[in-house]
């Protein structure tokens, strides 16, 4: 594919300033364009001298959430549960994991929104992947510490997602690792993830920032266990660039993939905003922002739906992007403790943006939605009732009577001349505006069609 001029230039300077600016010794990032790895790259160096690269592996933390609940949301396709059964039911040792008084039972959806309640535990979740069941069985007994009632408010939990892990091992009888690395990750060719320490030499050690010198966060990272479904992943950009494209195929008018591993559906599920976070800023610019199922959903001002999920591990720092429906994301990987990867990413996109390589998602225009903004044209420029009658649904006369409506289109031609569509911009494909030329000047009108199963006008208003 061609990229736009000076693109692998302008990112590589990027994402080198952001290296710099949080102390990563080594940094790797990539950019997909339709479905594909389009550039990648690396700055800084590894331990043996070398600079990483799309292959290079790195832990990326939290952002393995999205894998973990796209196996929740497979398992729930194929009837094993649903979403708002407790998580007791299928984990019984999860009983007494309960909110405070006035909570409803902890539900999967619960736990796939950030909704249960439970304290949010980055620092403390994030030294304990490795639990074993025995410890982590002796916690759920005591039960957890809880910030709000459960279904009440948004708060972030990496707990919540090793208990999802604990429900798909009573589920599956497997534990959830090797759940998704059938499921997922061999169907996809991301043959370098694993969920342990790579067995061979390219990986970034993780390091960490202190007293103005990178230095080794410990001699050994933490190693896989019972809360590893909330952040134990190790891959490359090049991995990850496939699950990107897997997921962004979903929202993609013409699917690139097939259904199978998760429903293109339940992919969309994932994307969608279940739990709203606020306004969050993020590389200057501030937007409403939510949570999805394991994904963070953003309603940037300038590319629109934004999806992503960060990831931070002490070591670690990563971030995962892409403007849904576009093909286009941006991945970047730092080895240095909570390195705002997120940043990175952001204005990567942003950056590609001004090359002129990223246009809003747009959806295409239903056959009713064009038939419909067609004949209320056509019927503007030649009024007549019956005509009216049979495009209009039953509301319309009620709301404005059909001969003020004619009066107003006669008006419309004296000032515009004979009308002509140009073109139908659409919101859904239940309603849009249409383009409209006169002899004079160009304006639009709002359309929205009625739910009923014969496409009808059920409103419209003309913007001049």
């Amino acid at each position: 594919m061609t990229l736009p001029d000076g693109t692998h230039e302008t990112l590589r300077e990027l994402v080198a300033a952001e290296a710099t600016a949080c102390h990563a010794p080594a940094l790797s990032w990539g950019l997909v364009v339709d479905g594909q790895l389009a550039t990648s790259g690396g700055v800084g160096t590894l331990d043996d001298g070398s600079e990483p690269n799309a292959d290079t592996v790195f832990r990326i933390a939290s952002m393995t959430k999205s894998f973990t609940a796209a196996a929740v949301l497979a398992l729930r396709d194929e009837g094993v549960w649903a979403l708002d059964d407790p998580v007791a039911r299928h984990a019984p040792e999860l009983a007494h994991m309960s909110g405070p008084e006035g909570s409803p039972s902890i539900t999967l959806r619960h736990l796939l929104s950030m909704t249960a309640g439970l304290a949010t535990d980055d620092a403390w979740a994030d030294r304990h992947l490795d639990m074993t069941m025995d410890e982590i069985d002796e916690l759920y007994r005591a039960g957890g510490l809880f910030a709000h009632r459960t279904n009440d408010e948004f708060e972030y939990s990496n707990l919540g997602f090793g208990m999802l892990g604990r429900c798909v091992r009573r589920a599956t009888g497997r534990t959830v690792q090797d759940h998704i690395t059938e499921r997922f990750h061999r169907p996809l060719g991301m043959a370098r993830t694993t969920w342990v320490e790579p067995p061979h030499s390219e990986w970034a050690r993780p390091y960490r920032w202190q007293d103005d010198a990178s230095i080794p966060d410990l001699p050994h990272p933490i190693g896989d266990g019972e809360i590893s479904p909330m952040g134990g992943i190790w891959t490359t950009v090049r991995d990850l660039s496939a699950w990107v494209s897997w997921l962004d195929d979903a929202n993609r008018i013409e699917h690139r993939t097939a259904g199978t591993g998760l429903a293109h559906a339940s992919r969309r599920e994932l994307q969608r905003m279940q739990t709203y976070v606020g306004t969050r800023t993020l590389a200057g610019t501030s937007a409403p922002s939510g949570y999805g199922f394991g994904l963070v959903v953003r309603d940037d001002p300038s590319l629109g739906k934004v999806v992503d999920h960060s990831g931070g591990l002490p070591g670690y720092g990563t971030n995962m992007r892409w403007v849904a429906g576009t093909g286009v994301g941006a991945i970047a990987l730092a080895n240095t403790t909570y390195a705002p990867m997120s940043q990175a990413t952001m204005n990567m996109l942003y950056a590609y943006e001004r090359l002129d390589g990223v246009r809003r998602a747009t959806i295409d225009v239903s056959a009713a939605l064009q038939a419909c903004g067609a004949q209320l044209v056509e019927l503007l420029n030649d009024w007549s009732d019956a005509a009216a009658t049979r495009l209009f649904a039953d509301n319309v006369e009620p709301d404005e009577s059909l001969a003020r409506r004619a009066h107003q289109a006669g008006q419309l031609l004296a000032e515009h001349g004979h009308l002509r569509l140009v073109t139908v911009h659409p919101r859904s494909w239940a309603n849009g505006e249409l383009e409209v030329v006169g002899s004079n000047q160009a304006f639009r009108i709002d359309i929205e069609l009625s739910p009923l199963a014969e496409a009808r006008v059920q409103a419209y208003e003309v913007k001049t």
